[in-house]
């Protein structure tokens, strides 16, 4: 096959942020929709996409789409497709499904009609009876919106925030893929200061210090696609040959995680060892008031307690007002807080320069953003 159709998805509100991650490994065609990023690739793109893309949350093969008003349409329209060419004979192929909008609503008679619809695709090219399922995983996903159904292959297996490094994490932890997206939406580079006042098991850190060196976010896990009949071991070489070539491990990073909580802190720095970071990122247990520097020019991005719970709210809110005290002070630093409080510009004690909705989790949250001065050029000094 020469090209493929595959779909990133995401968090609502990331959807820009993993299209720009699309287009910088080179792919042009590129459509973006609520919750999901399209784009057509030759099938290489399978590994390379789930190598490096750190925002989305899985890559799903988009084998079919068609309108579905009827069962009878599902069934006959599903069985149309080229199966055979994705899905081998002894593969476990389950079904899962979601219906929005549309006729067909009940999730697990299209789920049913969906599965009877492959084995008999796959009975006509394979002649056989029987499939054992014993093979490569191969989830097929049937999501029907507006009684348009399209039919996918989840080509990740465990969702793409699973990068192997994060054993254990705290109570309410930051996915993987939104501390990553956060850390592209500031303006660090990482020839910049890199703070966070709430590093918990060490999510934000970790995922500055990959993005800092260039690390393929996936390097360290193992992916669905990779134990498909069809797809060609040469192309996963390929893959992780480049990501092995385009990290910069050289690349020196000034990144430090405080705490107030020495277990988060012992917890983190397990983290950072299993992500490959055992001496690159300072872990210190400190409170908020804690931290001063002369430095100038860095950021400082954080993942605080939300004060969700009525008994967290006044020791959220106090957190806030200290938060601000220290930063404040630090005109040069940039400042980027997620929160889903109300009232966290008033508690901080200045309007953010700009916020951004984003859902952590099921949580509507913003992202605030302070922008510190810009550096001054040579000749201004």
């Amino acid at each position: 096959m020469e090209k493929v159709t595959l779909i990133a998805t995401a968090a609502m509100g990331l959807e820009s942020i993993v299209a720009d991650e699309v287009r910088h490994l080179g792919y042009k065609d590129v459509t973006v929709e609520n919750g999901k990023v399209i784009f057509t690739a030759e099938p290489t793109a399978i590994a390379r996409v789930n190598l490096w893309l750190r925002s989305a949350d899985r890559v799903k093969l988009l084998v079919g789409e068609f309108k579905a008003e009827s069962f009878e349409e599902l069934f006959e329209k599903t069985k149309a497709l080229p199966w055979a060419d994705y899905i081998s004979a002894d593969a476990e192929f389950p079904v899962v499904g979601k219906s929005v909008k549309s006729q067909l609503f009940s999730i697990s008679d299209c789920q049913a009609i969906v599965k009877k619809a492959v084995v008999e695709s796959l009975k006509k090219n394979y002649a056989i009876e029987w499939f054992e399922e014993k093979g490569a995983f191969q989830r097929i996903e049937i999501a029907i919106h507006k009684d348009i159904a399209s039919l996918t292959i989840d080509t990740s297996g465990t969702g793409l925030h699973k990068r192997g490094y994060r054993y254990l994490h705290n109570e309410a932890p930051l996915k993987e893929t939104m501390a990553a997206a956060m850390v592209r939406l500031t303006n660090w580079y990482p020839d910049k200061p890199f703070y966070d006042p709430f590093c918990g098991s060490g999510t934000l850190p970790i995922e500055a210090a990959m993005i800092g060196q260039n690390i393929a976010p996936g390097i360290n896990r193992t992916f669905a696609f990779e134990d498909w009949a069809w797809y060609e071991q040469t192309w996963i070489d390929q893959a992780l040959e480049e990501a092995e070539d385009l990290a910069n491990y050289d690349q020196p990073l000034e990144i430090v995680g405080g705490d107030v909580d020495h277990k988060m802190i012992e917890l983190a720095k397990n983290n950072s060892k299993e992500a490959g970071f055992p001496d690159l990122i300072d872990f210190k247990q400190m409170q908020v008031k804690d931290f001063h520097t002369k430095k100038e020019n860095g950021v400082v991005i954080g993942n605080p307690p939300y004060g969700e719970r009525m008994q967290d709210k006044q020791y959220v809110e106090n957190l806030y007002r200290e938060l601000g005290k220290t930063l404040r002070p630090l005109d040069t630093w940039s400042v980027y807080i997620i929160t889903s409080h109300p009232h966290f510009e008033k508690l901080y004690g200045k309007q953010a320069t700009k916020k951004r909705k984003l859902y952590n989790g099921n949580i509507k949250t913003n992202f605030f953003q302070y922008w510190g001065k810009k550096p001054l050029r040579r000749d201004q000094k």
